[in-house]
């Protein structure tokens, strides 16, 4: 069994993998060659004296997919809680609490021809490359296709991937107006990314300067509040979001005017949608300006199954609404590959996992 390190996976996934990879996934697991259980967060009444507020919570998904042949379950050990910049902005946050000040999050894949567990793999690197693909992958089915303006909001690690792939699936984009609360960090972020990918990076300091004027705008935050005020929005623009409530916490990136304004709402998991109680989203259906049949997934999308954009001017939102299990089980068995052919991570023998007795 092998074991792999963020460092190890960085070295040989990119973005192109996880656009490929996670494109099959979806399209399987519409077809029923896969198979997900929804994401779910379990708080314990364990606080830490340093971190005031902050309490134990223990995440985990699972799922599968045919191509991948794997099964895979995620896991976060986290100490979390919510935090208020100097802006007055309130935000979710996981604190470094492990040993050395660091976190614990951890993928196991499991073969699901001979059983073995195969792999344990750090999941920080993965989860945020296959976030940024997912919404890139909506992107690109429901935004329009001349787009050459866009804005962010977020400038940390998810906004990292999240502009990556957008300038995968939107080469065409000329100009990315990002905003976060806290000045500087947009303003290194700006420059950062100007750099790397010679397109013009602009930190603004308004929130409506990353609404108006763009045809695409990401959020890829761990905000609690709205964004942004959906009366903003442009016709035609299309509108990605990271952040539903989870069941436990009712944060969210999107106000009812965005999803009340969208043409075509387009959602990563249905059955989340109801498991977590995401009310943003269900929040038109409930007002009666769509059917609850008319809110579908991205699988049907990539298929060809449900209906994407029909004219210029449709506002479209992509909620990618959760984490899947599926998704670490293609993402990471692709990793496990690519590390294996280049003799990446540690290798401890697989005898030590498998026992003479039945469960």
């Amino acid at each position: 069994m092998r074991i792999l390190s963020n460092d190890d996976i960085q070295k040989v996934l990119t973005a192109e993998e996880c656009l490929d990879t996670l494109a099959t996934a979806y399209r399987e697991l519409s077809r029923g060659q896969g198979a997900n259980r929804p994401r779910n967060h379990t708080y314990f009444p364990v606080k830490d004296d340093r971190w005031p507020g902050f309490g134990f919570r223990f995440k985990s998904q699972e799922g599968g997919n045919v191509s991948s042949g794997v099964w895979a379950l995620r896991i976060t050990s986290d100490m979390a809680g919510v935090e208020t910049l100097p802006s007055g902005v309130q935000r979710r946050r996981l604190i470094p609490a492990a040993p050395g000040q660091r976190y614990v999050g951890l993928v196991t894949l499991y073969s699901l021809t001979t059983l073995e567990p195969l792999a344990i793999l750090h999941d920080s690197f993965v989860q945020k490359m296959r976030v940024g693909a997912t919404s890139a992958l909506g992107i690109r089915e429901l935004s329009r296709e001349d787009a050459t303006v866009a804005g962010m909001f977020g400038s940390g690690w998810q906004a990292e991937a999240h502009l990556e792939t957008l300038l995968l699936v939107r080469p065409g984009i000329e100009e990315v107006r990002v905003y976060s609360p806290t000045p500087e960090n947009r303003e290194r972020f700006a420059a950062t990314w100007s750099e790397r990918t010679g397109r013009r990076i602009v930190p603004v300091s308004d929130r409506r300067d990353a609404v108006s004027g763009c045809q695409i705008v990401t959020c890829a935050t761990a905000a609690m509040d709205p964004c942004f005020d959906g009366a903003w929005l442009d016709p035609g623009t299309h509108v990605t979001a990271i952040t539903s409530p989870d069941g436990t916490a009712t944060r969210r990136e999107l106000d009812d005017t965005t999803f009340d304004r969208a043409d075509r709402i387009t959602v990563l998991s249905r059955e989340q949608v109801h498991h977590d109680k995401q009310f943003d989203i269900l929040g038109p259906v409930e007002r009666g300006r769509l059917a609850w049949d008319d809110i579908r997934e991205l699988g049907e999308l990539l298929l060809g199954d449900a209906p994407g954009r029909t004219s210029p001017d449709d506002i479209t939102v992509f909620a990618n609404n959760t984490g899947m299990g599926v998704q670490f089980a293609a993402v990471c068995a692709r990793a496990l590959e690519l590390a294996e052919r280049e003799s990446l991570g540690h290798e401890v023998p697989t005898d030590w996992f498998l026992e003479e007795t039945s469960p």
